[in-house]
């Protein structure tokens, strides 16, 4: 019986190996303590498969990335309605949900692991209710915090931390040469281990942290192409409230007043969109489309065509 975002048991750092979730954790303060004892404990049963699966990577064929497409944009801008529409070309790889969540099973333990997990996570988003399938595109920065403690979405889990994770691991303001390399490592870890699962040699990823992480990637990935998605602020931060809200109650191992959490939500809209207008310039030209929401919600086939002609892509 799946469960719903409003009973979730545990966290999604069931997933993460012991390194990392020792360190995101330590020191923090809980307010959910039961959670996180029933997360703790599945991680840790879960932790000898992670291993093997780690010894299983370092065998993996060390090619080369071929340059990534990001689409980047705030939340709720219309990135996954991007994101399901593109992975549709058969030339792309991405990652899972299951990816996302089990990033240390994606090479050993995945055909047990994606049968559980198919039968007990949710059939639906909140807030939007989009349906939810372990195998459907999903954003990679899940799989990053689970392989590393430089990942912003601990900012979900830790939400009075949400300004620490803001600028420490999506803007890395102040950040040590020691957590952008794990910020990279992680990311390159991901895409090439999804790519290998799917037997695909581009990949197609939709993240919105990533939003400000444009020097990172393009030191990853210079040829890497952005495809970037906007919409009326008002009509984001409404949606990105309500979405967050619903995400941290499910989540969240931290209790967080609504008042404070749209604070932080606005703080972190304000430097995500600063950071890309200040950042885009970077991008070469021919390796940026911006698209509204309105544009690519309305007519959608149109506006992909235009994605792949100003992005010099070949629909297969």
């Amino acid at each position: 019986m799946p469960f719903s975002f409003d009973n979730l048991p545990v966290t999604t750092l069931i997933g993460a190996d012991s390194k990392t979730f020792d360190c995101v954790t330590e020191g923090i303060n809980i307010d959910k303590v039961e959670k996180f004892r029933a997360t703790k404990l599945c991680q840790r049963l879960l932790s000898p498969l992670y291993r093997l699966n780690d010894s299983a990577y370092q065998h993996l064929d060390t090619q080369e990335i071929k340059a990534p497409i990001f689409i980047i944009g705030h939340w709720r801008s219309g990135t996954t309605f991007a994101h399901n529409l593109l992975s549709r070309d058969m030339q792309f790889g991405y990652c899972t949900t299951y990816q996302t969540v089990f990033p240390h099973l994606m090479l050993r333990g995945r055909g047990i692991m994606s049968h559980i997990a198919a039968l007990v996570m949710p059939t639906s988003r909140p807030k939007d209710k989009a349906v939810l399938s372990i195998s459907q595109p999903q954003e990679e920065e899940f799989a990053i915090a689970n392989m590393t403690h430089a990942a912003y979405y601990h900012a979900l889990i830790f939400p009075q931390l949400m300004g620490l994770y803001r600028e420490k691991y999506l803007l890395f303001n102040g950040s040590s040469e020691q957590d952008i390399g794990d910020f990279c490592s992680a990311t390159k870890r991901v895409i090439r281990t999804a790519l290998h699962c799917q037997g695909k040699s581009h990949f197609l990823s939709k993240n919105p942290p990533h939003t400000a992480r444009i020097p990172i990637l393009l030191s990853m990935f210079p040829d890497a192409k952005f495809i970037y998605i906007f919409r009326n602020k008002g009509d984001v931060l409404r949606s990105t409230k309500e979405f967050f809200r619903q995400t941290t109650d499910a989540v969240a191992l931290q209790n967080i007043s609504t008042q404070q959490l749209d604070y932080k939500i606005v703080k972190t809209y304000d430097a995500v969109i600063d950071k890309y207008e200040q950042d885009r310039i970077l991008i070469p030209e021919g390796s940026l489309c911006e698209v509204s929401f309105e544009h690519l919600t309305s007519h959608p086939q149109s506006c992909v065509e235009m994605i792949y002609k100003r992005l010099g892509l070949k629909m297969r």
